[in-house]
């Protein structure tokens, strides 16, 4: 017992000793200590003095309080139409004891979030294929906090395109429509509204950046906007000035490590008038059955001097191994003058042309190598499942 008043008595002892060398330190710091700040500031108000009125009212800057007003309403007729996605997918997992032995399977739920737009008065949502692909569970949350159960109606893994329908919610959803993307230019103001890391209801502003992003014939073409979209936000809409969806948000241009998924900059969205093509052969039971080709060309355009004149051909920079194209003896250094009866004006123009012709069907093309003209046939074949 003796012992123990002792060790108290030591730590009063110490404490007190610590306390005044702190106080003494402090003075000769010229500063005060903690103690003397709360002795003289816990029973002193302080005055202060807040201004009266802002500096500027509407008057004064009435171009930026007009946008601000009409940034606002259309954030405010777009957000009913945004939903939350959340999915579930479940996986059996093996369970093993510590000498490695199997003891039996466990329930491995993996979440994951998205974003959606109601295109449809009956429900119909369009999203991303990836934010549904292998779910088990998939539950949509409208911007009024409501929740419903889904029904997959069905998708395109290659525009990366799926459609859901809200379950047991009525027929008159909050339904955007459909702007046509081939009319959008780079510079045009434009919202991306989602979900990002789950928090709903987010819309940022930006631009289009660019219109024609596809480099090969197995990418679709996006749209590039500086709108800062992050994980969350693919599937939601991208919008025009007028409330119209100009494209459906699905990718984060990223360089570095493959970890890092933040924004930097640089935001894609497939087009509308694909999504629309897409939303409409689904809603017939069917997915649209893009062509292929198996090349990848130069971006820019380039020059040929030939019989046929001076005219406009994409260079082929990789012919896919097994491909149509392989098969059909176009090689690496090839210039593309013409596909099928047309010439093109652009790479872009090529690619879609690619893309819309009929698997199966044989397309006769004029290729130029090493100043030589060429006549080649090749079968398209459906485009294969990208990621």
């Amino acid at each position: 017992m003796l012992e123990q008043f002792r060790r108290i008595l030591l730590v009063i002892i110490i404490f007190f000793a610590a306390t005044w060398l702190y106080r003494q330190w402090q003075a000769r710091q010229g500063g005060e200590s903690l103690f003397d700040y709360i002795q003289t500031n816990s029973t002193t108000p302080e005055k202060f003095t807040s201004p009266s009125a802002a500096r500027l009212t509407a008057a004064d800057v009435p171009g930026l309080a007009k946008l601000s007003e009409e940034s606002a309403k259309l954030a405010g007729s777009v957000l009913p139409s945004v939903v939350s996605i959340d999915t579930a997918t479940i996986s059996r997992v093996a369970v093993r004891d510590i000498f490695g032995y199997l003891r039996g399977y466990r329930n491995d739920v993996s979440p994951g979030l998205g974003s959606g737009v109601i295109v449809s008065k009956e429900g119909h949502v369009i999203t991303n294929y990836h934010v549904i692909k292998g779910a088990t569970q998939i539950k949509i949350t409208t911007n009024d906090r409501k929740s419903y159960k889904t029904e997959i109606i069905g998708a395109d893994s290659q525009r990366d395109i799926a459609v859901l329908k809200i379950v047991g919610g009525g027929n008159n959803f909050p339904a955007l429509n459909f702007a046509n993307s081939d009319h959008a230019r780079a510079g045009q103001i434009v919202f991306a509204v989602g979900n990002p890391f789950g928090l709903t209801g987010t819309v940022t502003q930006g631009i289009i950046s660019a219109t024609q992003r596809r480099f090969s014939d197995t990418s679709n073409s996006l749209l590039q906007t500086d709108t800062v979209i992050n994980p969350g936000n693919s599937g939601g809409p991208l919008v025009n000035i007028y409330g119209d969806i100009i494209g459906i948000n699905v990718a984060i241009f990223t360089r570095g490590a493959v970890t890092n998924q933040a924004w930097q900059g640089v935001g894609l969205a497939v087009p509308s008038n694909d999504v629309k093509e897409s939303f409409q052969a689904i809603m017939n039971r069917g997915a649209p059955v893009l062509g292929f080709l198996g090349i990848e060309v130069n971006p820019e355009p380039v020059a040929v001097d030939s019989a046929l004149g001076t005219t406009l051909g994409a260079m082929v920079e990789t012919v896919n191994q097994e491909s149509p194209a392989a098969k059909a003896g176009i090689q690496v250094g090839d210039v593309i003058m013409q596909f099928g009866p047309r010439t093109f004006n652009s790479v872009d123009e090529l690619m879609l042309m690619i893309a819309k012709a009929r698997p199966g069907q044989e397309i006769p093309m004029i290729v130029v190598r090493d100043g030589h003209i060429l006549n080649i046939k090749a079968e398209i074949a459906p485009r294969p499942a990208t990621n």
